[in-house]
């Protein structure tokens, strides 16, 4: 209850949620369309004849841009066999179609004083495969999943893989033909690209599709559309020319980390919540569950507090006692570590129960405790396994250190005055038996059996003594 007025009081306003949100949906739409500027800056600004003319280079940028694309092609194309999700199935379909035209555009480069169209137009041929197929991908988003069969058949990928192939020989056709030169070649691939990814983004928008993976989808088209217009206005290997491919790999770098995170994550594009649908199931089953929770808080602390401790004293008992005892000596086992054992009895207990009652041994036994755990470390333990026996758990002790803490416990109990109210106080002393886990048995009957033994001792030789030996 405390936590959902907590809740209730920190809600920040609505005025507030409103602002916030509009200010976030235009720092998408300024980052999406961030690529415009430098687009129209290098455009009116930069010297015509500047040029950066690079086969190496260009090879080199095309080859990583291939292997790239090979990989996401494969994230994409698992993470449409376990989800089946047609928009997964058309963007695997995009990206290969992409890497196996796109490919020539940097196998042809030494070809640009040859051929120059050889070399051109694999690229904006590329980049319309890939926006058909995007924008295809699109309109399927949210159908019903493909059944296992069509997801592994063979027969249709390697129909899609023979079709790339017939675009990448039609291309070559083109730029072997008279028509290759024509403006309107070049410019109806580049357009066309640009109008289809400008259609994703309004199919988008008029569907309202805004979860997180479909927003990093909208801002990556956003930006191949941006670099098929900085495509349609530049020259070859001028500085806008090299940033148009820029713009469009940053698109592909951001649309390839949505994939990736789709795979990490529910290996679908659509049922992955905003923060805002995660906030708000978390808010709801915060509100049905809290008071349930914390009832069952109290009543298991309750149950354990009573299970594990003696009502008496609130030290432990002896079943809570045999568990630590039993983890103790599983992890002794994994590490190595020390683990010993005190076995204590205030000595003459019985006479105090019958000359002063049992209230006043009560009394006794809860002033023991008390004693007992100033004397020993925060991390030992302390179990009333009797009427008047004890025993302390002493994690990474050795025998020694045991006897050591024994030693000084036997002292504080014998030098301390047991208060008794308006009757006379009472002296107390105790008898110990130590042991250390494998040194003195292997087993936790040998362990605990040495331990009693030689409290025994102690109580026969004289009582009020440490035995470890």
């Amino acid at each position: 209850m405390h936590m959902s007025t907590s809740i209730a009081v920190h809600e920040p306003p609505t005025a507030l949620r409103l602002v916030t949100q509009a200010y976030a949906s235009l720092l998408l739409i300024a980052f999406a369309l961030m690529p415009a500027q430098f687009i129209a800056y290098l455009y009116f600004y930069q010297a015509p004849t500047l040029k950066f003319e690079d086969h190496l280079f260009h090879e080199i940028a095309i080859a990583v841009a291939t292997l790239e694309g090979l990989f996401v092609t494969y994230v994409t194309w698992r993470c449409y066999l376990f989800s089946g999700e047609p928009l997964l199935r058309w963007m695997t379909l995009g990206f290969l179609g992409f890497v196996l035209i796109y490919a020539p555009h940097g196998a042809f480069t030494g070809m640009a004083h040859q051929n120059m169209w050889l070399f051109l137009l694999y690229g904006p041929a590329s980049r319309l495969a890939m926006s058909i197929l995007l924008f295809v991908g699109l309109l399927s988003y949210n159908r019903p999943p493909d059944d296992v069969e069509k997801r592994s058949s063979a027969r249709a990928w390697l129909i899609w893989i023979g079709l790339f192939l017939v675009v990448d020989l039609a291309v070559a056709l083109v730029a072997y033909s008279a028509y290759a030169g024509h403006p309107a070649v070049r410019m109806a691939m580049e357009g066309g690209a640009l109008v289809l990814c400008a259609l994703n983004v309004a199919v988008m928008l008029s569907r309202q599709i805004h979860s997180p993976l479909m927003v990093i989808f909208g801002i990556s088209v956003t930006w191949f559309a941006l670099s098929s217009l900085a495509f349609m206005v530049a020259g070859p290997w001028n500085h806008l020319w090299w940033l148009a491919h820029a713009i469009f790999a940053g698109g592909f770098f951001l649309l390839s980390f949505g994939v990736i995170q789709a795979f990490r994550t529910t290996r679908s594009f659509s049922t992955i919540y905003s923060q805002e649908e995660l906030m708000a199931r978390l808010a709801e089953a915060m509100a049905d569950t809290q008071t349930a929770l914390q009832e069952v808080q109290r009543s298991n602390r309750k149950l354990e507090l009573v299970a594990a401790t003696d009502p008496l004293t609130g030290a432990g008992n002896r079943r809570h006692f045999i568990e630590c005892i039993g983890a103790e000596i599983a992890r002794a086992k994994r590490s190595g570590a020390p683990l010993s054992l005190l076995s204590l009895d205030l000595d003459h207990f019985k006479d105090i129960n019958d000359s002063r009652g049992h209230i006043v041994g009560d009394e006794v036994l809860c002033e023991f405790v008390r004693k007992c755990l100033e004397a020993i470390r925060p991390y030992d333990s302390v179990a009333r396994v009797g009427g008047e026996e004890f025993m302390v758990l002493l994690p990474g002790a050795t025998l020694d250190a045991a006897c050591a803490v024994g030693e000084r416990l036997r002292s504080a109990i014998q030098g301390s005055v047991f208060d008794a109210g308006n009757r006379p106080s009472i002296g107390v002393t105790i008898s110990i038996g130590a042991a250390e886990f494998g040194r003195d048995g292997a087993t936790l009957d040998e362990f605990l059996s040495v331990a009693d033994k030689r409290l025994y001792r102690a109580k026969h030789e004289g009582r009020n003594c440490v035995i470890a030996a």
